[in-house]
């Protein structure tokens, strides 16, 4: 069906025009009457009451087919494009462009430019993805699935267990290139949030560039591990006939986005390589089938073992290594832990205190409301700009003692004090105080 007709809208006789902001017009062929329109993007705002539209198109007999827009001076509007949004489990191709906050890709779909935020994507890899979440009109989540062109600082993670685990997300990527991502998120927080302007007295004139940390692994000083009654099985082990057992009870840590699925962790490149030693004796030693030690169900409720927790500092003294070990359990069972104890305190001499917090209530948290004493003190120390703190196995201290060092040291510089009684510093969600402490010294 075609038509070609004047459009003369009004009230009372007086006509008006349609405005060339009007882009485009669908009809629904329902009945010959055509009784149904769908809008699509209607703007009437400005009204011409003394000019009359020209409305001419061809329209097919299917449904859904447009009319095609002519401004007032009769040329043709170029109809908007459908936008496109991907579906749920979606194959399409990424290109990531920047880090996002916790090291997420920030990637666009090739054709449409639709914004996909995906995990362990590099900034300018190119890839193929799998759409696992959509927020219709904002953006999507996916999984990356195979490279096609990799980052040029992509670099081979050391980690066997990067691909999987949900603490390390950026290590097939050069550690100076981190570096440079972390500070331009800082950079644009700080545009975004904190309005500082782009040009002129900006971010540039207040913002230092990042510092490095001279060590890049075992610099942790607190490490802590979940027990769990499933195990996570990674896809290219699933139909393996020599893979992991699925449903398996394991001790580990968290896979992205699972509170109950547990990646099982026998070397973390993370913490202190005697730290890794103490992991090794509870693996093996916890699921003896004759220690009797379940893993709390976080579905049932039930089991013993929740969280184990690996702290390391230095004796102020010898400058010696110290480690302690948490276990956090469901309930107060000495007993069933001694066996496991004594392994550890015969093989690990660094070991200088083992505690055990009890959280009877049903959340993932890893703080006891009681703590008992299995071995040694209760609490290990560490040396911070000089001063000797003790960390307790609750107690909050930056886990990267080295580099809190040069933070310290760069607050101090800033904070330019001249050392007399009329200075007052606040020490504002301070945990065990140390910045506070180090300035007063």
């Amino acid at each position: 069906m075609a038509c070609n007709f004047p459009c003369v809208l009004g009230r009372c006789g007086a006509p008006f025009s349609l405005h060339s902001n009007l882009r485009r017009f669908s009809l629904t062929t329902f009945s010959p009457s055509l009784h149904k329109y769908r809008r699509q993007s209607l703007s009437l705002r400005h009204f011409n009451r003394h000019a009359v539209a020209s409305l001419s198109s061809s329209v097919a007999e299917e449904e859904n087919d447009e009319f095609q827009l002519h401004d007032e001076e009769g040329q043709a509007i170029e109809a908007q494009k459908k936008p496109f949004f991907p579906k749920k489990n979606q194959v399409v191709e990424l290109v990531c462009e920047s880090l996002a906050f916790k090291g997420k890709g920030v990637c666009k779909i090739a054709e449409s430019g639709f914004v996909v935020m995906c995990d362990r994507a590099l900034p300018g890899e190119r890839f193929i993805g799998r759409i696992t979440r959509v927020k219709k009109g904002h953006f999507a989540e996916g999984k990356k699935l195979k490279t096609i062109s990799c980052h040029s600082d992509w670099v081979t993670a050391p980690c066997e267990h990067a691909t999987d685990c949900g603490g390390c997300k950026t290590q097939n990527l050069a550690y100076e290139t981190q570096v440079r991502a972390k500070e331009q998120q800082v950079r644009e927080l700080m545009i975004r949030i904190g309005r500082f302007p782009i040009q002129g007295h900006g971010c540039e004139e207040y913002m230092k560039p990042i510092l490095p940390c001279d060590v890049q692994f075992h610099y942790r000083n607190k490490m802590e591990f979940s027990f769990g009654t499933k195990s996570w099985v990674s896809e290219d082990t699933v139909n393996r006939e020599d893979g992991p057992e699925m449903n398996k009870a394991a001790l580990g840590l968290h896979v992205p986005g699972r509170f109950d699925k547990i990646l099982p962790i026998k070397n973390c490149l993370l913490q202190h390589k005697v730290a890794n030693q103490v992991l090794a004796i509870v693996q093996e030693g916890w699921l003896d089938p004759m220690s009797y030690l379940l893993p709390y169900d976080v579905h049932k409720h039930t089991g013993f073992l929740k969280h184990l927790t690996l702290r390391t500092g230095r004796d102020y003294g010898t400058g010696l290594l110290q480690v302690m070990v948490n276990f956090i359990t469901s309930c107060h069972k000495p007993k069933l832990l001694q066996p496991i104890v004594q392994k550890i305190v015969d093989t690990v001499p660094e070991v200088v205190s083992i505690v055990n917090n009890v959280n009877t209530s049903v959340g993932n948290t890893s703080v006891g409301e009681e703590e008992y004493i299995l071995h040694g003190n209760s609490t290990i120390t560490e040396t911070l700009r000089g001063l000797t703190f003790e960390i307790s196995a609750n107690s909050f201290f930056q886990t990267n003692t080295r580099q809190a060092d040069v933070l310290y040291s760069l607050v101090e510089e800033a904070a330019s004090l001249r050392g007399d009684s009329s200075e007052i510093v606040l020490d504002l969600f301070c945990g065990t105080g140390t910045i506070g402490l180090t300035l007063a010294k």
